[in-house]
Protein backbone atom coordinates (compact mmCIF):
# COMPACT_ATOMS: atom_id res chain seq x y z
CA UNK A 1 0.00 0.00 0.00
CA UNK A 2 1.41 3.32 -1.11
CA UNK A 3 1.19 5.77 1.74
CA UNK A 4 2.45 9.61 1.13
CA UNK A 5 2.43 12.93 2.66
CA UNK A 6 1.54 14.99 -0.03
CA UNK A 7 -2.10 15.75 -1.41
CA UNK A 8 -2.72 16.87 -5.55
CA UNK A 9 -5.41 19.44 -5.52
CA UNK A 10 -6.47 20.52 -8.68
CA UNK A 11 -8.18 23.71 -9.62
CA UNK A 12 -11.07 21.59 -11.36
CA UNK A 13 -12.21 20.02 -7.84
CA UNK A 14 -13.68 23.41 -7.05
CA UNK A 15 -15.08 24.84 -11.18
CA UNK A 16 -19.02 25.28 -10.79
CA UNK A 17 -18.51 25.26 -14.97
CA UNK A 18 -17.70 21.32 -14.68
CA UNK A 19 -19.43 18.69 -14.19
CA UNK A 20 -18.63 15.62 -11.87
CA UNK A 21 -17.78 13.24 -14.66
CA UNK A 22 -15.63 16.71 -15.73
CA UNK A 23 -13.38 16.76 -12.36
CA UNK A 24 -16.02 18.47 -9.94
CA UNK A 25 -15.08 17.41 -6.61
CA UNK A 26 -17.42 19.22 -4.49
CA UNK A 27 -21.31 20.20 -4.59
CA UNK A 28 -22.38 22.92 -6.79
CA UNK A 29 -23.27 25.38 -3.99
CA UNK A 30 -19.74 25.24 -3.00
CA UNK A 31 -18.37 25.95 -5.92
CA UNK A 32 -16.84 28.61 -7.97
CA UNK A 33 -16.47 29.48 -11.57
CA UNK A 34 -13.24 29.13 -13.25
CA UNK A 35 -10.84 29.56 -10.04
CA UNK A 36 -7.88 30.02 -10.24
CA UNK A 37 -4.49 28.48 -9.26
CA UNK A 38 -3.66 31.46 -7.22
CA UNK A 39 -6.63 31.70 -5.55
CA UNK A 40 -6.24 28.14 -4.30
CA UNK A 41 -2.91 29.50 -2.86
CA UNK A 42 -4.83 31.97 -1.03
CA UNK A 43 -7.34 29.91 0.53
CA UNK A 44 -4.58 27.17 1.50
CA UNK A 45 -3.06 30.28 3.10
CA UNK A 46 -5.94 31.61 5.19
CA UNK A 47 -6.79 28.00 6.32
CA UNK A 48 -2.99 27.38 7.52
CA UNK A 49 -1.87 24.72 5.13
CA UNK A 50 1.54 23.69 3.59
CA UNK A 51 1.59 23.75 0.17
CA UNK A 52 3.41 23.91 -2.71
CA UNK A 53 2.44 24.88 -6.44
CA UNK A 54 3.50 23.54 -9.74
CA UNK A 55 2.32 25.88 -12.37
CA UNK A 56 2.91 23.80 -15.44
CA UNK A 57 0.97 20.67 -14.76
CA UNK A 58 -1.96 20.01 -16.74
CA UNK A 59 -5.15 18.07 -15.07
CA UNK A 60 -5.17 14.48 -16.83
CA UNK A 61 -8.93 15.24 -18.36
CA UNK A 62 -7.42 18.11 -19.88
CA UNK A 63 -3.91 17.55 -20.71
CA UNK A 64 -3.89 21.03 -23.33
CA UNK A 65 -4.47 23.07 -20.61
CA UNK A 66 -1.45 23.97 -18.14
CA UNK A 67 -3.33 24.86 -15.17
CA UNK A 68 -1.36 23.62 -12.45
CA UNK A 69 -1.81 22.31 -9.28
CA UNK A 70 -1.23 22.33 -5.58
CA UNK A 71 0.93 19.98 -4.09
CA UNK A 72 -0.88 20.02 0.38
CA UNK A 73 0.96 18.15 3.02
CA UNK A 74 -1.40 15.62 3.98
CA UNK A 75 -2.83 16.68 7.76
CA UNK A 76 -6.00 15.06 7.23
CA UNK A 77 -8.43 13.12 4.24
CA UNK A 78 -8.48 14.62 1.27
CA UNK A 79 -12.24 15.13 0.78
CA UNK A 80 -11.96 17.04 4.05
CA UNK A 81 -9.44 19.24 2.95
CA UNK A 82 -11.03 19.90 -0.69
CA UNK A 83 -14.54 21.02 1.65
CA UNK A 84 -12.25 23.69 3.46
CA UNK A 85 -10.97 24.71 0.41
CA UNK A 86 -13.99 25.03 -1.17
CA UNK A 87 -15.61 27.15 1.55
CA UNK A 88 -12.92 29.16 1.84
CA UNK A 89 -12.88 30.07 -1.89
CA UNK A 90 -16.37 30.62 -1.97
CA UNK A 91 -16.34 33.09 1.09
CA UNK A 92 -13.50 34.92 -0.70
CA UNK A 93 -15.47 35.05 -4.10
CA UNK A 94 -18.39 36.48 -2.15
CA UNK A 95 -16.43 39.21 -0.37
CA UNK A 96 -14.61 40.88 -3.60
CA UNK A 97 -18.08 40.52 -5.34
CA UNK A 98 -19.43 42.24 -2.03
CA UNK A 99 -16.63 45.16 -2.36
CA UNK A 100 -17.28 45.60 -5.99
Amino acid sequence: MRKTEKIIIWPAYFDSTKTRKDGRRVPKNLAVPLPKILELKEAAEKIGLEYEIVSDSSYPKTPWQKIGMLLLKKKEAKVQIIKKIAKQLTKMRSATAATK
